[in-house]
């Protein structure tokens, strides 16, 4: 059985690593306290090294835009934390014969550097990075390069757990993949087809997948 996941703020906590990397940066610049709305409104979706060229011309930075760009992905992959459960509970779905794998949007050596640094990547049996397959959820085409990825097709079924309504769960639903909603204390949105099931927590939706196994 397949099992995919998306990563940020679904198996590791992005927001809360991303605040503390834009703290950290704005000491070591000397910026003022509005700076922080201004970066963190920039990169608060999604990052990429154009993102740098604009907040360089924002805060009146001297900095080359690429440098910049490496010090935020290997500042955020130090920043960033696991959910509580994860690593043990993929590594249960793993020993009941799940072949799991990673969907996610943005940058290629952001993501890589997270997983990496989270000790996630050796967990996956596929990485399915939007830059690097050419499609975004909640295109097909992600979620189908994403179970290729594991050596599976989406002919024969599988689940996808996510935190965004509409590229997570929207997208997989409609890629004939069951879905379970990390909700983190929110509501459905109105108006998209609801998830097959609805959790808290990421460690609930793995234990959700063990249970069909048992």
């Amino acid at each position: 059985m397949l099992a995919l996941f998306d990563l940020d703020n679904t198996l590791i906590d992005r927001s809360v690593g991303l605040e503390n990397w834009v703290r950290g940066f704005m000491r070591s610049r000397r910026l003022p306290h509005e700076a922080e709305s201004v970066i963190c409104d920039r990169l608060r979706e999604r990052a990429y090294p154009a993102d740098f060229v604009h907040l360089r011309e924002m805060l009146g930075l001297s900095d080359d835009p690429g440098d910049l760009w490496h010090e935020y992905v290997d500042g955020v992959a130090r920043s960033v934390r696991c959910f509580p459960g994860i690593r043990d509970g993929l590594d249960a779905l793993r020993g009941a014969g799940w072949a799991l794998g990673i969907a996610t949007n943005g940058a290629v050596d952001i993501q890589r550097a997270k997983l990496d640094a989270t000790g996630l990547t050796p967990l996956f049996d596929g990485i399915c990075i939007s830059e690097e397959v050419g499609a975004r959820k909640p295109e097909r085409r992600h979620f189908e390069a994403a179970a290729a990825e594991c050596g599976a097709m989406l002919s024969a079924g599988g689940w996808m757990v996510g935190d965004n309504p509409a590229t997570d769960m929207g997208g997989a639903s409609a890629a004939g993949l069951r879905t379970v909603w990390v909700a983190s204390g929110r509501q459905w949105t109105d108006g998209l087809r609801e998830p097959d099931a609805v959790v808290q927590r990421v460690a609930e939706a793995i234990e959700i997948l063990r249970e069909l196994t048992v």
